[in-house]
């Protein structure tokens, strides 16, 4: 009977691979109507799909990771939805690079995701012991790594925390509490910490989750009468990281449990990891309880990053997607693009894609044109005014100085150099531009515009000086 039973799983698992090829080759032709040939030939068509031992994920792979981070960022919530209307069971669409897929379907530890907690609290025993299952999917993104992510003086103290808590041997300290804006870098870190930690102990229990899942597990475990196997799943834990700590706010069932289980994972001597959006006295509708357990531990905050910090972010990720993209590019987006890495990365990965799919070689104008919405939503609002005074005492100059007639090299070039900045940094047009510099003519802004940039990248002294008045402008 134990042989049928195991014919008859493998059966079932060839049937639910077969559905899966069904529906790729109907989401496959699907994709090439809607998006077009080029479009398709280009991105979609080197689609590959993965064959794994998972039935409820579905994996597809792509030959370099540029075309991976495109399609996963345009194209990954569509997948998902399809996969799941055609195939029932399917949970979650991965999109990676081909040179990642073998080493991630096969896993040597246990890494709890939580679609498999809710399989797993389904079909739990009255009193289940946690699984361990080394073909368990995970559930860390593995481009989230100590390795990539880059530090600045905005992060340090948060990253050494981090690579601190995943070291081997008794921690140093727990929890670690993380907060920071949005986008600053709180999840990369917990993932990394659950990598770095696997990698020195890969038999460990790691598993992540939104505060918001936590609550949403809890509340479907509260309805199917089996709480006891929610909490022994997460209280057997080696490593548990909770994110977005502030959603469970104003939330009291969701918060005792919360705080029974952090309770029993510090008393029992393991890791924990939680992350919020600020620090745990800004959590209003936190119970005070829980908010003092991370007292105990180490709280280290994320800020923005500084303009050294966002350009090496660039610079990181350029190398990655191996692309050429022009110094002074760069230096817009990192000066303009402070508040959040996702939304700089987000537009560099834009500026790229667009390039690409154009045939388009990008300079500054191209970035101007590609990300205008982003960069103008983004831009702090410079004057001409202001750029005059700047540029006056950056060359010991006097403000009427680049208004008026003279036409010696002293004076001449720092006009022009206002001039660029004028252009590049608000919104006026060049007959006004013209008029704020002594009512001259837009032709000789559009001269000035072009000049300054020829010389940024023929004299260096020049180029140094348009880098700092720009930076000061817009700090």
């Amino acid at each position: 009977m134990g042989d049928d039973c195991v014919q008859g799983s493998r059966a079932q698992n060839a049937t639910k691979l077969s559905d899966i090829a069904r529906a790729w080759g109907r989401i496959r032709s699907g994709l090439r109507e809607s998006a077009g040939g080029r479009l398709f030939d280009q991105w979609l068509k080197p689609l590959t799909l993965v064959e794994t031992g998972e039935q409820d994920i579905v994996r597809l792979a792509l030959p370099s990771a540029f075309m991976t981070n495109w399609v996963r960022n345009n194209y990954g919530e569509r997948l998902t939805h399809e996969f799941r209307a055609l195939v029932p069971g399917v949970h979650t669409v991965v999109i990676e690079t081909a040179s990642a897929a073998a080493p991630l379907a096969v896993v040597s530890a246990e890494i709890v995701s939580i679609d498999q907690a809710r399989a797993e609290s389904r079909a739990a025993e009255p009193m289940p012991a946690p699984a361990a299952d080394p073909a368990s999917r995970p559930a860390l993104d593995p481009r989230w790594t100590f390795e990539r992510f880059v530090v600045g003086g905005s992060n340090r103290v948060a990253f050494n925390a981090a690579r601190a808590l995943a070291e081997p041997g008794a921690p140093r300290f727990s929890p670690l509490f993380l907060h920071g804006g949005t986008g600053l870098g709180k999840t990369h870190l917990m993932h990394a910490i659950g990598q770095a930690f696997l990698a020195v102990q890969p038999g460990a229990r790691v598993i992540y989750m939104s505060a918001e899942r936590f609550m949403f597990e809890f509340v479907q475990a509260m309805r199917a009468r089996d709480t006891f196997a929610f909490k022994a799943r997460l209280r057997s834990a080696d490593l548990l990281m909770i994110d977005d700590l502030q959603f469970i706010a104003g939330k009291d069932a969701t918060q005792e449990e919360f705080f029974h289980t952090i309770n029993e994972v510090m008393a029992a001597g393991k890791r924990l990891v939680v992350a919020a959006d600020r620090a745990p006295q800004g959590l209003e509708g936190v119970e005070a309880r829980i908010l003092s357990r991370f007292a105990s531990g180490f709280v280290a905050d994320i800020k923005p990053p500084e303009p050294e910090l966002r350009r090496a972010i660039l610079d990181a990720r350029l190398a990655e997607l191996a692309v050429a993209v022009p110094a002074e590019v760069l230096d817009l987006l990192a000066l303009r693009l402070s508040s959040s890495v996702r939304e700089l990365e987000g537009a560099l990965n834009r500026l790229v894609a667009y390039a690409q799919l154009t045939d388009a070689r990008i300079d500054m104008d191209f970035a101007l044109e590609t990300l205008g919405e982003v960069l103008r939503g983004a831009q702090k609002r410079v004057t001409i005014d202001e750029i005059q005074r700047a540029v006056s005492a950056y060359f010991d100059l006097k403000p009427l100085d680049l208004v008026s007639a003279r036409r010696a090299r002293v004076v001449a070039r720092p006009r022009q150099i206002a001039m660029y900045l004028a252009k590049r940094l608000t919104t006026r047009s060049l007959p006004e531009i013209g008029r704020k510099f002594g009512g001259r003519d837009h032709s000789t802004v559009i001269h000035a515009v072009r000049r300054i940039e020829e010389l940024r990248g023929q004299d260096g002294e020049i180029d140094q000086a348009v880098r700092r008045l720009m930076r000061d402008l817009e700090a």
